[in-house]
């Protein structure tokens, strides 16, 4: 989460020397709540404060430097420009640590603008009022690596170096300088030195990682990438990781699987290894590593992956049930809902993928892609004027984006208005100048009468990713447009050779009308979804060998809860079902009580900053596995549960595990929780 508090090192130092310096600081009620309001990150509250202490003391430069970190926070960069000026004016000239403080919010505000000379004006008179403070020397720095300005960037970061030799950030400067110089093996030397001074730091592996990397030797990019990930999860290593998935992935497997081996109740391998096969196309192994690590932890961001590699096989019905559990898993996130929407259209479902885009819409309505997902969808549903209502609202919002002009101008076709269609497509044209995958200019330009221009886009956009199946298509749908009927069949074939597999969408685009009912036409694509269907098949789950089972588990009402006897690890206990929680936890002394008597072993303790007391204590705060839990004859394996303060929090059930049971219904009259699942039907039954 981005804080407000951007400089706040500032503020450390400041305490150290204000009796040496006899300065007198504010100290008044509401410049100590602003500055606290600001501490905890709640920047509205910290203006509230901070203006009435303007208006009791409106020379308060202290106030007027918060305010304008705020205004900063807020990209309201005109504002914080105003604070900070008079700040600047009213801090007292030998409070040097908070002159500092404001001529680095200014500099900071100069960035937000892209005034980046003006920046380094600030950067360096606050270098002037604090010489010693090497972060900084390190802003500055900063600032100069995204100018490109490497060597001014390695003086600052080897001033860093001489005032705090103890520090790794001048040396992680000087090394990200020389990976950016491609000058790969002085960079190494550099992240060498880091690891050393600072063995758990995870940026030293991810940034010599890069350097290897650059250098081709794969192998040793690999150890630091793990190494980094081991670490903290590193960001970097992770985007790396998928990089050298490109170059190196047979390697990249063995090593991940290896982690996988060392630490089996760590998902988060699990996770890795479904990312790389996923960045590699390899949909069907992603998705078994992805259901590997949904099956210890039921996470959203698994559940979206999986639903993504199953929509990039062309299964949209699974794909729509597994981002139905990543919504059930976090129903905060809408980008999920516009993800679903998308897969019900892909479904042939347009009536409820208008209906979950108009959701997406109301939680989002000053963003352009939801209108255009919406329009679009009306489109195809030949809802014209709803259409045109929801491109415009897409258009106002994000004028320059090319298609929401040419959907405009199709349904302006479609209603005879052609001076208004001839406008939007001169648009588009004027906006979509280079041919790419993503273009759409090819219509326009047909759409304006100028055939040679089109087909020369179309070609363009092909050459440029010959590989691309979608651009077939669009291919197909243009010279369908034309009446090149042979043509636009050729450019389909094609498409689907490459992998098109979008057919609901085929059978709703208005583009392919003039092909749609030729019997070459309708034999072809017979033939490729007889093929997908049976890729399907061989891809995922045989669902025949399943039927449906439904269990009634007794449960019981106590003080308004329900609980349901279960067996962890072959240990009677009562699980609290609580829909609305998100984990399973159980309480520290349960967790000690299952340590001590051999329910839960060491190797069930999950994380290296969890832990387990010498005296076999559980603390809270530690992620344990139980390997088995077992209630009303249903089995699960290895569930992740959390450990809690309170010493009376009763076993909670939560949605962790909910998801993993099946379809749950609560009857209160008969006090019995039905729970239907599939069940696997023996062969020789």
């Amino acid at each position: 989460m981005k804080r407000i508090i951007i400089t706040l090192f500032v503020v450390i130092g400041m305490t150290c020397s204000i009796s040496a310096q006899n300065i007198k600081r504010p100290d008044s009620y509401n410049y100590n709540r602003g500055v606290e309001a600001i501490q905890n990150n709640n920047a509205e509250e910290a203006l509230e404060y901070l203006n009435k202490e303007l208006e009791d003391n409106p020379n308060n430069g202290y106030a007027l430097a918060w305010i304008a970190t705020v205004r900063n926070y807020q990209e309201e960069y005109g504002r914080a420009l105003t604070a900070v000026d008079l700040a600047i004016k009213h801090i007292p000239k030998k409070d040097k640590q908070y002159r500092a403080f404001a001529y680095i919010v200014r500099a900071e505000v100069y960035v937000g603008l892209g005034e980046n000379e003006k920046a380094l004006v600030d950067f360096t008179s606050a270098i002037k009022e604090t010489p010693d403070a090497a972060d900084v020397y390190e802003k500055r720095a900063n600032l100069y690596y995204y100018m490109d300005k490497y060597d001014l960037a390695d003086k600052d970061y080897q001033k860093i170096i001489s005032i705090d030799p103890g520090s790794v950030m001048g040396y992680m400067g000087i090394g990200r300088n020389a990976n950016a110089e491609k000058r790969y093996n002085d960079a190494i030397e550099q992240f060498n030195y880091v690891t050393r001074l600072a063995s758990d730091y995870s940026s030293g592996y991810s940034f010599r990682a890069e350097s290897y990397f650059g250098l081709q030797q794969y192998d040793k990019a690999i150890d630091d990438v793990i190494k980094a990930l081991d670490i903290d999860g590193d960001n970097k290593a992770f985007h790396l990781m998928q990089q050298v998935a490109d170059s190196a992935m047979i390697p990249l497997v063995a090593k991940l699987k290896v982690q996988s081996a060392k630490n089996p109740n760590n998902e988060y391998w699990l996770y890795c290894l479904g990312i790389v096969h996923e960045r590699t196309d390899a949909y069907k192994k992603a998705i078994e590593y992805y259901t590997s690590c949904y099956n210890k932890d039921a996470s959203d961001v698994v559940a979206y992956r999986i639903s993504q590699c199953h929509s990039e096989m062309g299964n949209f019905s699974l794909a729509l049930d597994h981002i139905d559990n990543a919504i059930a898993l976090d129903s905060t996130d809408f980008d999920y809902v516009m993800e679903k929407a998308d897969l019900l259209y892909e479904s042939g479902n347009t009536k409820d993928a208008i209906v979950e885009s108009g959701k997406y819409i109301n939680h989002y309505p000053d963003y352009f892609g939801g209108y255009y997902r919406r329009g679009w969808f009306k489109d195809n549903s030949n809802d014209t004027d709803g259409a045109i209502e929801d491109y415009t609202m897409a258009i106002v919002l994000q004028p320059d984006y090319a298609y929401a002009y040419l959907g405009r101008g199709d349904m302006y076709i479609l209603k005879g208005d052609k001076k208004s269609a001839e406008a939007d497509y001169r648009k588009v044209i004027e906006l979509d100048t280079i041919p790419s995958n993503s273009s759409c200019a090819q219509y326009a330009y047909w759409g304006l009468g100028q055939k040679e221009k089109a087909i020369e886009f179309m070609d363009k956009v092909i050459a440029n990713d010959s590989d691309n199946a979608g651009n077939y298509y669009d291919a197909a749908c243009l010279h369908s447009r034309m009446g090149e009927l042979e043509k636009a069949i050729e450019f389909m074939r094609t498409a689907l050779e490459k992998g098109y597999r979008r057919f609901a969408h085929l059978e709703m685009d208005d583009d392919l009308n003039p092909i749609r009912e030729l019997p070459e036409f309708k034999e072809m694509i017979a033939q490729y979804k007889k093929r997908f269907e049976s890729e399907i098949e061989g891809k995922t789950q045989d669902t025949s060998l399943y039927e449906e089972k439904t269990v009634e588990i007794p449960f019981t009402k106590e003080d308004g809860v329900c609980k349901v006897k279960c067996a962890i690890n072959n240990l009677s206990l009562y699980f609290v079902f609580d829909t609305g929680a998100s984990d399973v936890s159980l309480s520290s002394v349960e967790a000690t009580f299952m340590m001590k008597n051999g329910y839960l072993k060491p190797t069930d303790v999950i994380g290296k900053q969890n832990y387990m007391m010498a005296n076999g204590e559980v603390s809270a705060g530690t992620v344990v596995n139980l390997r088995n839990v077992n209630f009303g004859g249903l089995d699960l394996d290895n569930v992740r549960a959390s450990v809690v303060h309170n010493q009376k929090a009763p076993l909670l059930l939560g949605q962790s595990i909910l998801n993993r049971l099946g379809n749950i219904k609560i009857d209160n009259a008969n006090r019995v929780l039905k729970i239907t699942y599939k069940k696997k039907v023996e062969e020789n039954k």
